[in-house]
């Protein structure tokens, strides 16, 4: 069995290093387990050195000139070899006991695809109120969060991958249709809770609370429309880092 980690990564020369750093150490517990596995990082169109960290780290580089998340992630599991893909941000550097939990998983056939809990680098107060939430909603929902969502290659192909035609919470809907082939296959979601991932609470510092909030009553208000708009999502690809 083989796990491919695909990462998009657009301008992220300062967090990626420790990223890929984590993954080697983190993939031991695959190895211990029989599970091989290959990293795969996605240019989105960055300006700064990320391609060349990647290559220096030992990842296979493969580019996207289309600035949106979804075609990233798209893009990055084109050339994946692996039975199972899993999508990896590239501020969430992953535990070696993450990566444990992941692989008991995988070698249950009633599994198609699943995501875990997250846990924010820095403490925020606000965002960890958030964090519970969909931590709540992921469960009952089935959802799996962008930054650590893991499915079969062959459903993801048979799926058609993320949607290009949102450029925020591509991994909701992605989610919803995934949850709908479980079903018919009768196969089911796992969300890891035991030991979360780690990820970066920088978009904090780039953005007040207020922020987050207009942008959410925003996309409740237009129906999801604000999801669809490159320059409504500025969060995602305003290149701050």
């Amino acid at each position: 069995m083989k796990l491919s980690i695909v990462i998009p990564a657009f301008n992220e020369e300062k967090l990626l290093p420790a990223t890929l750093s984590a993954v080697t150490v983190a993939a031991a517990a695959l190895t211990e387990n029989g599970i091989g596995h290959e990293v795969i990082v996605c240019d989105n169109n960055s300006t700064d050195r990320t391609a060349a960290i990647a290559l220096e780290l030992g990842a296979q580089v493969i580019f996207e000139p289309v600035n949106q998340i979804s075609r990233a992630r798209n893009t990055g599991a084109t050339p994946a070899t692996g039975d199972w893909l899993l999508f990896l941000d590239a501020d969430s550097p992953p535990s070696r006991e993450l990566f444990a939990d992941l692989a008991a998983v995988l070698e249950d056939s009633t599994v198609l695809y699943g995501g875990c809990r997250l846990q924010l680098d820095e403490p925020h107060r606000g965002i960890q109120v958030f964090l519970n939430f969909w931590h709540f909603m992921a469960e009952w929902s089935r959802l799996a969060a962008g930054s650590f969502l893991f499915v079969r290659r062959e459903a993801f192909g048979i799926s058609g991958g993320f949607s290009t035609k949102l450029y925020a919470s591509e991994e909701v809907e992605f989610s919803k249709r995934l949850s709908r082939m479980a079903k018919r296959r009768k196969q089911r979601f796992v969300f890891l809770t035991a030991h979360p991932l780690v990820t970066s609470a920088r978009k904090m510092k780039f953005h007040s609370g207020w922020w987050h909030v207009r942008f959410l009553l925003r996309t409740a208000l237009t129906g999801g429309r604000t999801l669809r708009r490159r320059e409504s999502c500025d969060l995602w690809y305003d290149g701050k880092r």
